[in-house]
């Protein structure tokens, strides 16, 4: 029997938020090393394979394959409605977000795999904006994303990212939708070990899903992009490096196109 002083309250105790960011600051992802600007999305990051450019665009490999869209594929998206009424004017600032997630796409071009269309029912994911800053030593979060992958989540915006120039937002946003299509970061700190990762074509030195100033948006990103989706949908790319790469399907599949039903469902 479990005795009065292991249900003490002290289990429960927090380390000061900047001891406990301490311990993960090597994890951390630094967008804009000059502003302190982190990206949450990637904290499963890995470091710089033996013998190979920091500069190749980089997908995950995390589960033992590579996660990516499957043709034809259109993300159901809404905004999670508690969140959006922390605003003085929740429709002016949904406005504001989908023009920002318009111009994030636009400026990825024709190379998005994926077609995106807000709707209430049968989302994939939700745009949630934070109350509260998420600020440590270590920088600022301006927003969360997700991977490929058939689950329901949240696109999470923190105010840090509203008082960043127009600029700034739009290509934190570009970042973010990297991650979406299914893009990790060039992490050079963190441990690949626990969460492979694996390579495809080359950049130049400045791409979205690098870090610090380097953090641009390429026509080399665009054109590796669209290669890479061009060439797993075809079939003449199953595999990357060894890691077979798996077409995933949206949450709103089974419910939209298959009416419903999930062939993933046991029974």
């Amino acid at each position: 029997m479990a005795t009065q002083e292991q249900y003490s309250d002290r289990n429960f105790e927090f380390l000061a938020r900047d001891e406990a960011a301490k311990l993960i600051k090597d994890d951390i992802h630094v967008h804009r090393k000059d502003k302190k600007v982190v990206c949450e999305t990637d904290i499963r990051g890995h470091k710089k394979p033996d013998g190979r450019s920091p500069l190749d665009l980089v997908v995950d490999a995390s589960d033992g394959f590579i996660p990516l869209w499957a043709a034809n594929t259109t993300l159901r998206w809404r905004f999670q409605e508690q969140s959006m009424a922390n605003f003085v004017d929740p429709e002016a600032a949904k406005s504001a977000i989908r023009a920002l997630l318009g111009d994030a796409l636009l400026a990825w071009g024709d190379a998005v795999p994926v077609k995106f269309a807000e709707r209430q029912h049968a989302w994939d994911f939700e745009i949630a904006v934070s109350p509260q800053e998420n600020c440590t030593i270590n920088g600022c979060t301006l927003a969360r994303a997700f991977f490929p992958d058939a689950g329901r989540h949240d696109l999470l915006l923190y105010p840090t990212m509203f008082s960043q120039s127009r600029e700034e937002q739009v290509e934190t946003m570009a970042h973010e939708i990297g991650h979406v299509f299914g893009l990790r970061h060039f992490f050079a700190d963190v441990s690949e070990t626990g969460f492979p990762s694996e390579i495809f074509g080359a950049h130049e030195k400045f791409s979205i899903m690098n870090y610090g100033n380097e953090s641009v948006l390429t026509d080399k990103d665009r054109e590796d992009l669209s290669l890479l989706y061009e060439k797993v949908w075809d079939g003449s790319v199953t595999e990357i490096n060894g890691t077979p790469v798996q077409l995933m399907r949206p949450f709103s599949f089974f419910r939209v196109a298959l009416g419903g039903t999930n062939p993933f469902a046991m029974g």
